[in-house]
C-alpha cells in the first residue's frame, strides 16, 4: 500500500496527463523471463520501498514468457543500487532486469493511428518482411504486433502510426500493401484505430456465395434442367456485364412450372459458408445488428435467417400459383440500388451512423451497398467489387470478418465454450 494517498493520486494524475516530452529523471525498468506467480509482487515491492513513482506500466505474456515494463521517475538516490536489488529479488524467479535512464530512447506511449490485419493460411517471416518494408516506405511505424487467429487462418494485427492519415494517404498505403501481399495469399485490411474501429454496430451480408456457398437460383435451375443456361447469366450479372433486374427476370423465367415443393428441397440443401454460424453468433453476442440482403428468394432464405438469429432479411419473392412457380417475381426487385437503400434503412431504424456499418458481399450487385458502408468487405469477390471495397478477403472463411473488426479468435472461442457451442471442425465445413 502507498504510504501517502495524496502522493499516489498526484502520481496518477501526472500519468493521465503525461505530455509527449519526457519528465525529469525518467527511466524505463524492464523485467523478462518465465511467467511465474509472484514476479509482479516482488518487482513492485522493491519500487515501493524506494518511493519510486509509477507513470506507466505494461505487462504481457507471450507463450509463457513474461515481459514487464515500468516507466518511472527515478532520482539519483533511488537509482543507486536499484538494479542490483531488483536482480536479487527476481533472479530466483528466473527473471532478468534492466534499468534504462537514457532520455534519448524514452518516449511517450505511442498512440497508433491505424490497425493493419494480415490473414492467411500461413504467414511467414518473408510476408512480415514485405509488410514491414512497405510500411517503412510509406512512412508508417509499427507500434505493436499481436496474434489474433490460429484457425481457420493465421491472423496478425499490427498497430501502426502513419505519416499521412488522410483518406488518400491511407488508400495509397492499403493499395501498396495489397499489391505486395496478394501473390503470397495474404489478405490485408487497414482501418483507423481507436473508437472509430470499435464503434461498428451493423453488419449486412449478401447471401449467395457469401453467407452460403452456392447460388440459390442455380440450385433451383438444376431441378428445371437448365442449370448451365442460368449459371451463364448469373456469372455475367455478377461481373456487372448485364443489368441485374434483367438477368433476374430472365433466370426466373427458366424456373416456370417447377412445383413449389422444390423451394423446401433447395432450402434444406443450402450449405453455409465455413464460419458463418460462428460469425453471426459472435456478432449477436456483441450486440451487433445483423442483416442479410439478397438477390435470392425469401421463400428459401427466411427460415435460414431465423435459424441464424439474423435481425433483418430482404430478398426477392417468387410468384406461385396453384402450387407451381409462374416464372415471375412479385414486388420490388432487390438489385444493387435496393441493397444500399436497405442498408441505410436498417442503420436509420437502429439509430446507427453509416460510418458504423459494415457490408460484406461478392458480386457487382453489392457494389452500391459496399460503397455506402463505413467498412466494405469484398468476400472472394469479382474484380468489379474488389475495386470499390475497403478490403478484400480471398480465403473461404467468413470468420475473417470478425478478425478484420479486431475480434481475436481466443475471445470468440472463449464465448463459444461458455455457451456450449464450441467446436473446431475440419477446414472446408462449418
Amino acid at each position: 500500500m502507498c504510504k501517502n494517498k495524496a502522493m499516489e493520486n498526484k502520481n496518477l494524475a501526472q500519468a493521465a496527463d503525461l505530455p509527449a516530452a519526457s519528465p525529469d529523471n525518467p527511466a524505463v525498468i524492464t523485467v523478462t523471463g518465465p511467467n511465474r506467480p509472484g514476479v509482479s509482487a516482488a518487482f513492485f515491492h522493491v519500487l515501493s520501498t524506494r518511493g519510486i513513482p509509477l507513470l506507466d506500466v505494461e505487462q504481457s505474456d507471450f507463450r509463457g514468457r513474461l515481459s514487464l515494463a515500468a516507466f518511472v521517475h527515478l532520482s539519483d538516490s533511488a537509482a543507486n543500487g536499484l538494479e542490483e536489488e531488483l536482480t536479487s529479488a527476481l533472479s530466483p524467479l528466473g527473471q532478468r532486469v534492466t534499468v534504462e535512464r537514457d532520455v534519448e530512447h524514452i518516449a511517450a506511449r505511442p498512440r497508433s493511428t491505424h490497425a493493419v490485419v494480415m490473414l492467411g493460411h500461413q504467414i511467414c517471416a518473408a510476408d512480415m518482411s514485405v509488410v514491414g518494408r512497405v510500411l517503412a516506405d510509406q512512412g508508417a511505424n509499427i507500434d505493436r504486433i499481436r496474434g489474433i487467429s490460429d484457425y481457420p487462418v493465421t491472423g496478425l494485427e499490427l498497430s501502426i502510426t502513419v505519416a499521412d492519415g488522410s483518406p488518400e494517404g491511407v488508400a495509397g498505403l492499403r493499395k501498396a500493401l495489397a499489391e505486395h501481399t496478394r501473390e503470397a495469399g495474404v489478405d490485408i485490411a487497414v482501418e483507423r484505430a481507436g473508437l472509430a474501429r470499435r464503434s461498428k454496430r451493423l453488419v449486412c451480408f449478401d447471401c449467395d456465395s457469401t453467407l452460403i456457398t452456392g447460388e440459390v437460383i442455380e440450385m433451383l435451375a438444376v431441378h428445371a434442367g437448365r442449370e448451365e443456361e442460368v449459371a451463364r447469366v448469373t456469372e455475367r450479372a455478377m461481373r456487372g456485364e448485364i443489368d441485374f433486374e434483367e438477368s433476374l427476370r430472365e433466370r426466373v423465367a427458366a424456373l416456370k412450372g417447377l412445383p413449389e415443393t422444390v423451394l423446401d428441397e433447395v432450402a434444406e440443401a443450402i450449405v453455409l459458408t465455413p464460419g458463418a454460424r460462428t460469425t453471426v453468433r459472435t456478432l449477436k453476442r456483441m450486440g451487433y445488428t445483423v442483416a442479410v440482403v439478397s438477390g435470392g428468394f425469401t421463400q428459401v432464405l427466411e427460415d435460414l435467417a431465423e435459424e441464424l438469429g439474423v435481425d433483418y432479411v430482404r430478398a426477392n419473392t417468387l410468384e406461385i400459383a396453384d402450387g407451381v412457380l409462374t416464372g415471375r417475381v412479385i414486388g420490388e426487385v432487390v438489385d444493387r440500388a435496393a441493397k444500399a437503400r436497405f442498408l441505410r434503412d436498417f442503420a436509420e431504424e437502429n439509430h446507427i451512423g453509416m460510418e458504423q456499418t459494415v457490408a460484406v458481399g461478392d458480386g457487382a450487385n453489392d457494389i452500391d451497398m459496399i460503397s455506402a458502408a463505413g467498412l466494405g468487405i469484398a468476400f472472394n469477390a469479382k474484380p468489379a467489387l474488389r475495386e470499390v471495397a475497403d478490403t478484400a478477403v480471398t480465403h473461404p472463411f467468413l470468420d475473417e470478418v470478425l478478425h478484420i473488426l479486431g475480434i481475436p479468435r481466443d475471445e470468440v472461442e472463449a464465448a463459444e465454450r461458455e455457451a456450449g457451442t464450441y467446436r473446431r471442425v475440419p477446414l472446408g465445413t462449418d
